[in-house]
């Protein structure tokens, strides 16, 4: 069966490795003129490690990821410890340990893995058709190519969404979550935290923090509440940043402010989601990834919810033998619902942790000045828990 996937990102890309080892011809189109993946860096939890440890890249990942043993949250103002605990309990609670990990690094991986040769980049899609036989993708130079199935792994703004989206329902549409996220790559450094921990400095709904990742860094990711659509041009570099935090008293925040490095590595991205919605799929055209579950990461589940449909999709396909929309239909019934539960948590955590609410969000203050990570790891694990990877056994009883 040849089939189209159209994107090469961490979704496209993966799913592209997965249906190749299968024994089907995959093609990828992608808008992008060379691999330049938006934002840093990302976090991959047990659920997607274990995902890319089925598609055989586990070794390839252990050397990518940072090691990430421990979690803290301080006071932005002070620097005063507010908890700080060992992550051992998710590896032990999932049986992987989690890694955070460099987009570039982890996208340029499975874009080779899956093999350049059938990636097609410069190549936007602009049309999709299915007479019922087959299916048309067209690109904006004219070219057409035609397949038995087309996968839309094409992001926030996916044309294939559109296209599988009824008729008779209003246009999906993306919402602004009220914050803007500045992020990058820094070197480690115990001024900022510990190399081995996520470090986090909270006050006022902002959140300054950092994750170890390979070759002796942090990726770094800052929130700041502040209407979409503000201007920003790329010399301004971190003023926004200076403006945000500048007056906080916490000497890790500072180091971190002094270490960014705006012409090597900085990116500013106002973060939208869009409402879970439960039509993935039309014919033999179905979407995954952002295109069907567009996510803030406040959980960090945006990348593993890719690999999940991944994951869903390639069982799915190999397992039966109906037709191709039939297939389809069920890789829709295995995801929708799990992929739109992360939607509506990050969703929850955003509005907890942004002070849009401010007393919710002293109220979480609070309470983390009293945690022992008990509470922590019972989210970070019930995220992962119900994902299609775990076949049931997601945590294993103590």
């Amino acid at each position: 069966m040849k089939i189209i996937i159209i994107g090469a990102g961490i979704g496209g890309a993966s799913a592209g490795i997965a249906l190749k080892r299968l024994g089907h011809e995959v093609v990828i189109y992608d808008r992008m003129h060379e691999n330049k993946p938006v934002g840093a860096a990302l976090s991959l939890w047990s659920n997607g490690v274990k995902i890319l440890n089925w598609l055989g890249l586990g070794d390839e990942i252990a050397k990518l990821g940072g090691r990430m043993d421990q979690m803290a949250y301080y006071d932005g103002h002070t620097g005063d410890t507010m908890c700080q605990f060992s992550l051992a309990p998710v590896t032990e609670q999932t049986g992987q340990r989690p890694y955070p990990i460099a987009r570039a690094e982890l996208q340029s991986l499975l874009m080779e893995k899956f093999g350049t040769d059938a990636i097609h980049l410069n190549s936007k899609v602009v049309d999709i058709s299915d007479d019922g036989e087959k299916v048309t993708v067209t690109l904006a130079d004219g070219r057409t190519d035609t397949a038995d199935m087309i996968i839309g792994a094409d992001g926030a703004r996916s044309i294939t969404r559109d296209y599988v989206t009824p008729s008779d329902v209003p246009r999906i549409e993306r919402h602004y979550t009220g914050y803007t996220n500045f992020n990058g790559l820094v070197p480690a450094s115990e001024k900022i935290g510990p190399l081995d921990q996520w470090t986090t400095y909270v006050a006022e709904g902002k959140r300054c923090a950092v994750m170890p990742v390979a070759g002796n860094r942090f990726y770094f990711f800052v929130d700041v509440p502040q209407p979409a659509g503000l201007p920003y041009d790329k010399s301004e570099g971190v003023a926004p940043l200076e403006e945000a935090f500048g007056q906080w008293g916490a000497p890790g925040v500072r180091a971190l402010l002094d270490s960014i490095d705006p012409d090597v590595s900085f990116n500013r991205v106002e973060i939208w989601d869009i409402d879970p919605f439960h039509t993935w799929v039309k014919g033999r055209v179905a979407v995954l990834g952002d295109a069907g579950h567009n996510t803030a990461p406040d959980i960090g589940q945006g990348a593993c919810s890719a690999l999940e449909d991944t994951f869903a999709l390639a069982i799915t396909i190999a397992s039966t033998t109906v037709s191709v929309e039939d297939s389809l239909l069920r890789y829709q019934k295995i995801r929708t619902a799990r992929a739109g539960d992360l939607v509506l948590r990050a969703r929850s955590r955003y509005n907890e942790t942004h002070a849009f609410d401010p007393e919710v969000t002293e109220n979480w203050y609070a309470g983390l000045r009293h945690e022992d990570g008990t509470n922590i790891i019972r989210g970070i694990v019930g995220n992962i828990i119900d994902s299609p990877i775990n076949l049931g056994a997601g945590v294993l009883p103590a």
